[in-house]
């Protein structure tokens, strides 16, 4: 069988009722305080945006209001993390950017989470860690992919 036919057809599983509470398990998991959870997931978002990124476009990404995400917004520049800048596509429009330090900041995190992650599956074997982590990486790319067709389908 095929994994596209495979993947039409429902499976009864139990396992994959257990996909919700596991990623919420993870993302409480990560290695950081709150503070350095909400800093890196907003530039890991702003990093990996396809085009310029906005307030308004953190804030549905991240899927808080404006006012929170301008709340963060400010707190990481506070930290000197990222920077406002005029859009290349319209002057009047201001987007955001990562700083050499929220560069520098966003290496850290994903250093410490692969740490994180080489202690949790330590006694995993090579292969099966490596596996996991691409079709860790694959479905974070499809969510994506998913969560902005949903988006576009709402306009």
């Amino acid at each position: 069988m095929s994994s596209a036919a495979s993947s039409d057809q429902p499976s009864d599983d139990p396992a994959l009722d257990q996909i919700g509470p596991a990623l919420s398990r993870l993302r409480r998991r990560t290695p950081a305080s709150g503070k350095d959870l909400s800093r890196n997931l907003v530039l890991n978002v702003i990093a990996d945006a396809p085009g310029e990124m906005t307030v308004g476009g953190l804030a549905a990404e991240m899927g808080v209001t404006q006012p929170v995400a301008s709340r963060t917004v400010a707190a990481c520049m506070d930290d000197g993390l990222l920077r406002r800048a005029a859009s290349q596509s319209d002057g009047r429009r201001t987007v955001l950017e990562l700083t050499e330090h929220g560069r520098t900041e966003r290496d850290r995190f994903a250093a410490e989470q692969r740490k994180a992650f080489q202690e949790i599956t330590a006694a995993w074997s090579p292969e099966e860690r490596v596996k996991f982590a691409r079709l860790l990486v694959r479905y974070g790319t499809d969510a994506t992919t998913w969560s902005r067709n949903q988006a576009t389908s709402r306009e």
